[in-house]
């Protein structure tokens, strides 16, 4: 029953800010093609519910800049002006409100991370996956991007074993307060965190 009434929750607040957000959507689409010449949206495939992959949906942030040998520069040097600023505010996330709506994500949950990740957590650290992903979750009102990948992992999976509707209600009133007062957006030198390479590195 909880998880019926969270997703019921999910579609009407997701179909109601879908509906709100759609002239800023509009003007974010048009300054991004305006500006940057490159695709609006960003789509890639990440794993979702259990780990099955589905594609997710972002404002585009960076350009695909190369290096003398064709390899992708680094993502803060790849990150546009205009996609700074997204980031800031955390409008680049407003597609995902789609994702939601078609039951990809939830609006509370672990945040869904990269494919490739997959086969570099721990078993302890898959239950992530036993829910569904999240715009927002318990991990992005405490600290966000600053955090450790232990220190987050451990947030992620302390609300897969203690969420419930109130908790996600609490969630999603702190998330505002967390936009405005933009910290934890990146670490140093990254366009949000390091790459993630292993339960034993991260540790390190």
């Amino acid at each position: 029953m909880r998880l019926f009434v969270k997703r019921l929750i999910d579609i009407f607040l997701s179909g109601c800010a879908l509906l709100i957000m759609a002239p800023l959507s509009a003007m974010i689409a048009l300054t991004i093609y305006v500006c940057d010449r490159c695709p609006v949206l960003f789509r890639q495939s990440r794993p979702g519910y259990k780990g099955k992959a589905f594609t997710l949906l972002k404002f585009r942030t960076m350009k695909d800049a190369r290096n003398a040998n064709g390899l992708l520069l680094p993502d803060a040097e790849r990150l546009t002006a205009i996609g700074r600023l997204l980031r800031q505010l955390s409008l680049d996330e407003l597609p995902q409100l789609w994702n939601v709506l078609r039951g990809d994500m939830s609006l509370v949950g672990p945040r869904p991370l990269l494919m490739r990740y997959m086969d570099r957590y721990s078993t302890e650290q898959l239950r992530r996956h036993d829910v569904k992903p999240g715009i927002t979750g318990w991990a992005q009102v405490h600290g966000r991007n600053a955090l450790t990948w232990p220190e987050r992992f451990a947030l992620d999976l302390w609300y897969v074993d203690n969420w419930n509707l109130t908790l996600d209600a609490w969630i999603l009133i702190q998330t505002p307060w967390q936009i405005v007062k933009r910290t934890g957006i990146s670490q140093s030198g990254y366009a949000t965190m390091p790459e993630f390479l292993g339960s034993e590195r991260s540790k390190k």
